[in-house]
């Protein structure tokens, strides 16, 4: 494959991408960069005002924009979503599964029902139902790129937050399943396992100082900028991707060596 063909292969014109989650931080990194190589953009977060700055970002790259504000957690909302998105945009090419809740380091005794029904239903059932009314555009099509946001602590554990990392394991088993289930109609289903990122969520859940700290155990002595894992994001949505599905990406700094 030549350069301008390999090129070419990255681009994401004429593809319509939905991104939970990116009013901000990995999300709007993910929104961003897609719309650079050629997507409209379907911004979801429940923050009305950061999901409308990302869709200007998108507008102002010259693609298509459409900020939906809603709790991700509500199923018929994202019933909803499909509707507006099918009619405005004729529906979705690309699922990036990205909405989340941070765990704060919550220990196992600390988390209550009310904590763990609302992780399960962010990370979770919300995603689950969204994909599900996603896929007749997809299998209609017969193509389609669907990328589950997980996390490295889904692959190696840690010593906190378990209805976190539970979420992000049921996301991996769903990658495995639907990929599976979805791949007569041409349709591919990844994930990506970030490693430690500087973003809002982090600082906010856990502080500066314990981000430092972290980086200090990472093998690249860093911690990533949301940027670096919207590469990854972006290659298993393109075509040079075409022959990957069912596989986790891990972009963690050495942090989990497989």
């Amino acid at each position: 494959m030549s350069v301008e063909s390999n090129t070419t292969a990255a681009r994401l014109d004429g593809r319509v991408a939905m991104i939970t989650g990116s009013g901000g931080g990995m999300g709007r990194a993910h929104a961003v960069m897609m719309s650079e190589r050629g997507a409209d953009i379907v911004v979801q977060d429940i923050d009305a005002n950061t999901a409308e700055e990302t869709a200007q970002m998108v507008r102002d790259r010259g693609r298509r924009a459409l900020a939906l504000c809603y709790d991700i957690a509500d199923v018929e909302q994202s019933r909803h979503a499909i509707e507006t998105i099918d009619q405005e945009l004729g529906g979705v090419d690309i699922l990036v599964n990205n909405a989340g809740l941070g765990g704060k380091g919550a220990k196992f005794e600390e988390i209550d029902e009310t904590l763990f029904t609302r992780m399960i239903s962010v990370h979770l059932t919300g995603h689950f139902f969204l994909t599900q009314f996603v896929l007749p555009h997809m299998k209609a099509q017969r193509r389609g790129k669907i990328i589950n946001i997980s996390s490295r602590w889904a692959m190696t554990g840690a010593a906190e937050a378990p209805h976190y990392i539970a979420c992000k394991s049921a996301l991996l088993g769903l990658t495995k399943s639907w990929a599976l289930e979805f791949a007569p109609w041409n349709i591919h289903v990844n994930a990506v396992a970030p490693g430690g990122v500087w973003s809002n969520m982090v600082l906010q859940s856990r502080g500066e100082e314990f981000i430092k700290a972290q980086e200090k155990t990472v093998p690249l002595q860093r911690w990533a900028q949301s940027e670096e894992y919207a590469y990854a994001v972006c290659f298993l949505a393109s075509s040079q991707a075409d022959f990957i599905t069912g596989q986790t990406l891990s972009p963690n700094g050495g942090a989990s060596i497989v």
